[in-house]
């Protein structure tokens, strides 16, 4: 087991690791910028190591800073949270030539998956049911035009190296895919340097499900169940629960066993989570997380297990602590993002804390990295913290999740808390009848 390890990233997930270092007696080194010298994950760490100025890509995205902030504290290994460089699969032949452990999955699968038309094609060959669509990249107008024609509009045009939502465009009928082709395109080339995108099927009125896997690395991998993460707004997650309202038991086993077989199959290591597009009964493969979700507490929560400590675990080459029939789920968890935003158009809106309140009490977790005093620097993500509660049922779930949101406080800035408030009036969210289509219509109902 590692005697020290390093953590590549910031706010409440650094913490997370922080946290579930200690417990298993390693000790922890935290990283962070000129702006983050303040911040909670510095001061809860063993030891800190500035890497760089406020700018992400000068300070948590920096190679070299990290490695040498290894050298120098003598840390054996890193944990790369998500975000920044958790699915960069350079960083991690980085990592492991200069003889140090990542804590994750290997280059190799990280760049396959990385890739979504790769991605596809993997998944398809292992059994994993796949959206119907293009043959890998798409070249040009015409060829958009005819696949649009073989598969019915409409269609969505997206980006092989895409992701959050970057590099999508919907083509609704014949007359719209030349711009759809076109925009994503100059999108995709834009924000990840690489203009090739691919055409799917879009389905309609498809729920967001993902499975979360766990590998050894060795040809064992077992599934943790499903998540449903339908409530989106611009491709961005923003309310979370397990175990799925829609998926029936015989579902989920399926399903679970086609994923954690797949996954067993290319010797994965570590956590995974295989996303799907579900609709009137049927998965569809979208894409590979190679990381730990923003999400994860809620498996977490129903499944009684550390996914952290599990990934430093297999990554010292220790055995998975369960097998497949040691998993059960336990009742009902809900996660909702609090983002530092100002609704109704989601703005960033950094700033001091005035007052901070974690909620509290039987099925309640808080994970965030505020304080009293805390000021929110401008140049990362908004998200904040994230709000899970556990119930012994998904109506138990929602009403402690109600209880645990009026005794939340973050005053000094503006945040989504009254958003899940509101949502918490809704028949729909009551009643777990929603899609990932769902939520925009709502905005654009209740903020027009």
């Amino acid at each position: 087991m590692f005697d020290k390890i390093l953590i590549a990233n910031r706010g409440e997930i650094a913490l997370r690791v922080i946290r579930a270092a200690r417990e298993m007696g390693i000790r922890s080194v935290a990283v962070h910028s000129t702006a983050d010298a303040d911040a909670m994950h510095v001061r809860m760490a063993d030891e800190s190591v500035c890497i760089g100025p406020a700018p992400g890509t000068d300070s948590y995205l920096s190679i070299p800073a990290i490695i040498a902030a290894c050298e120098v504290t003598g840390a054996q290994a890193i944990h790369p949270g998500y975000g920044f460089l958790s699915e960069n699969a350079n960083f991690v032949q980085v990592v492991e030539d200069h003889g140090l452990s990542f804590i994750g999955p290997t280059a190799e699968h990280i760049r396959v998956m990385g890739d979504k038309i790769t991605a596809k094609d993997t998944m398809k060959a292992l059994g994993v049911p796949c959206v119907p669509g293009s043959e890998g990249g798409v070249p040009s107008v015409e060829a958009a035009r005819a696949i649009g024609e073989e598969f019915g509009y409409p269609v969505i045009v997206k980006a092989t190296a895409g992701g959050g939502g970057r590099g999508m465009k919907l083509a609704r009928s014949a007359k719209e895919i030349e711009q759809a082709f076109k925009t994503a395109r100059a999108e995709a080339k834009a924000a990840f340097g690489n203009d090739e995108v691919y055409i799917e099927k879009y389905l309609t009125t498809p729920r967001h499900i993902e499975i979360q896997v766990f590998g050894d690395g060795k040809g064992k991998a077992v599934h943790l169940g499903e998540r449903d993460c339908s409530l989106q707004r611009r491709h961005q997650k923003v309310f979370e629960e397990a175990p799925g309202p829609c998926i029936s038991p015989e579902e989920r086993a399926e399903i679970g066993r086609t994923c954690a077989e797949a996954v067993a199959r290319i010797n994965y290591a570590g956590a995974g989570t295989i996303e799907f597009l579900y609709e009137n009964g049927e998965f569809y493969f979208i894409e590979m997380n190679t990381r730990l979700q923003v999400e994860h507490p809620v498996t977490e929560a129903i499944f009684g297990v550390d996914l952290v400590r599990e990934q430093i675990r297999v990554a010292a080459g220790l055995p998975l602590s369960f097998e497949q029939d040691d998993l059960r789920i336990n009742g009902h968890a809900i996660e909702v993002r609090i983002n530092a935003e100002r609704l109704p158009n989601f703005s960033p809106c950094p700033g001091k804390i005035t007052q901070y309140h974690a909620p509290g009490g039987l099925g309640v977790r808080m994970d965030s990295a505020l304080y009293d005093g805390y000021k929110i620097p401008p140049y990362y993500d908004s998200l904040i913290g994230k709000l899970i509660v556990h119930g012994r049922d998904r109506p138990e779930a929602l009403a402690r999740l109600n209880r645990a949101l009026g005794e939340l406080i973050v005053d000094g800035v503006d945040t989504t808390i009254p958003l899940f408030a509101r949502l918490l009036e809704e028949d729909d969210i009551q009643s777990g009848t929603y899609n990932i289509h769902w939520l925009e219509d709502w905005l654009e109902r209740s903020f027009d």
